[in-house]
């Protein structure tokens, strides 16, 4: 059974704070089980956006893991971030997304192997 979204996103924000990386909820999902997308804004005009991983990276023995995957290898502009997600939410309104803002563009999430 994998942590629900809203404990796990407070858990996240929590993180990116002990870091000092500005973080907030955009948009509140489901909390039981809603997806969690994560842009990360590099105050240049530009993000990254990271989205759930498909679930044929998840291993059976630890399925309590959250893995993401970035869009695209490189930071794209924050408008086509945007539009992705807004997509994203037609498609699963019980969606959250968080934004975090860091010039680096630390993220501080699990990536999914390749």
């Amino acid at each position: 059974m994998r942590l629900k979204s809203n404990i796990w996103v407070a858990a996240y924000l929590r993180r990116c704070q002990t870091e000092g990386v500005f973080g907030a909820v955009r948009r509140r999902g489901a909390e039981e089980a809603g997806a969690v997308f994560v842009k990360v804004s590099l105050l240049d005009g530009n993000a990254m956006l990271y989205t759930p991983a498909p679930q044929a990276v998840y291993d059976d023995g630890r399925p309590v893991d959250r893995f993401f995957v970035p869009v695209a290898p490189q930071p794209l502009p924050e408008h086509t971030i945007e539009e992705r997600l807004t997509k994203e939410i037609r498609f699963d309104p019980d969606a959250w997304i968080v934004e975090t803002e860091d010039r680096a563009g630390r993220h501080f999430l699990e990536l999914a192997r390749a």
